[in-house]
């Protein structure tokens, strides 16, 4: 007699982590070939010139195009901020959406200033998760597969870039907790200033960090951590990068609390989020422990820990650069212009 055992909800996303991504190494060759014909000594425009490959790598277009960016915002709300882990109440959050929506918080000027687009999410800010301290953070694996979709409406405006925010009072708790269960260490380690606390106030988010991550001790799963000292945010956040990689949208990670969900993709599997780019290492000093964990190299370096996708969409604006350098310029041969010797 055998035990058959229901598939989970949270399977679907498995199999997406799983599956292979497009192959564009034909498109790639042709960048890189063409990459070495334009108008400039070779790799003389530095980072934008791999930056116009990895373009091409993740969406097949050759020479590469950014024409439909856009930066989605999720915002959520957190039962462990009771905890007095950030400087600022709950009722930021929808104070805040209320700023998006008139156009007077910093993305949409930054968005504004780099001609891309603005989405924001209500992820129920009226309807904290769960105190990760003390119990799950979802309900259920199907409300979590619920918000890991709501990720995939993310790319349903035909996006060819994705910036991904996020805004939410006590989510730098959050992300430490799911990026110290999953890549090792303390509360200590992870625990940053955030909204900008300190001294008594940092030891107890610490402290708060280090309770979840005792109670889930042995989990490996990284969704079933996402589940339970996860937040909604950073499940849209991860189901959008999942999306994105199936879909071939190449997708650049904000600060912090978007690295977080960008952990818990790569931690489902090899290769899982090569169509990132990390847009900039933020002032919260967890954010370079996980960047280095990942292996990542950021764009900029700003000294910015705001949230909100900012550093995304500035770090969108270069990438859009190195787009239209690639495809506008001209070659040697074109221009009438003697190549090197």
């Amino acid at each position: 007699m055998s035990l058959v055992t229901d598939p989970s909800p949270l399977d679907d996303f498995r199999a997406l982590a799983r599956a292979p991504r497009p192959d564009h190494s034909d498109a790639l060759r042709a960048t890189r070939a063409r990459e070495a014909q334009l108008t400039k000594p070779a790799g003389s425009l530095g980072r934008l010139e791999s930056i116009a490959e990895w373009l091409t790598a993740v969406t097949g277009k050759t020479p590469p195009t950014v024409d439909r960016p856009r930066v989605v915002v999720f915002a959520a709300s957190h039962g462990v901020a009771e905890r007095g882990v950030s400087a600022y109440p709950s009722s930021v959050n929808a104070q805040m959406l209320a700023n998006f929506r008139a156009g007077k918080a910093a993305i949409n000027q930054i968005c504004g200033a780099y001609g891309i687009g603005l989405s924001v999410f209500d992820l129920a800010v009226d309807m904290p998760t769960g105190d990760i301290a003390v119990e799950d953070a979802f309900t259920s694996e199907r409300d979590t597969a619920a918000t890991l979709a709501f990720g995939l409406e993310a790319i349903a405006n035909d996006v060819d870039l994705l910036g991904l925010g996020e805004m939410g009072i006590g989510n730098t708790t959050v992300a430490a907790a799911l990026c110290c269960a999953i890549l090792g260490g303390t509360g200590g380690d992870w625990a940053g200033p955030g909204t900008g606390v300190a001294g008594e106030a940092l030891a107890r988010k610490a402290a708060v960090i280090d309770q979840a991550v005792e109670r889930v001790a042995g989990e490996r799963d990284p969704l079933v951590l996402l589940r339970r000292i996860g937040g909604r945010e950073i499940a849209a956040m991860a189901g959008a990068i999942l999306a994105a990689r199936m879909q071939g949208v190449a997708v650049v990670v904000d600060g912090f609390v978007a690295t977080a969900a960008a952990v818990v993709v790569d931690a489902m599997g090899p290769g899982t989020i090569e169509h990132c780019i990390f847009a900039h290492r933020s002032a919260e000093p967890a954010h370079v422990r996980a960047l280095d964990a990942l292996g990542a190299d950021p764009v900029l370096d700003l000294g910015m820990r705001l949230g909100e996708g900012t550093g995304a969409a500035l770090a969108m604006g270069i990438v859009k650069a190195a787009a239209a350098c690639h495809s506008g310029m001209a070659t040697f041969a074109e221009a009438g212009v003697d190549g090197p010797a």
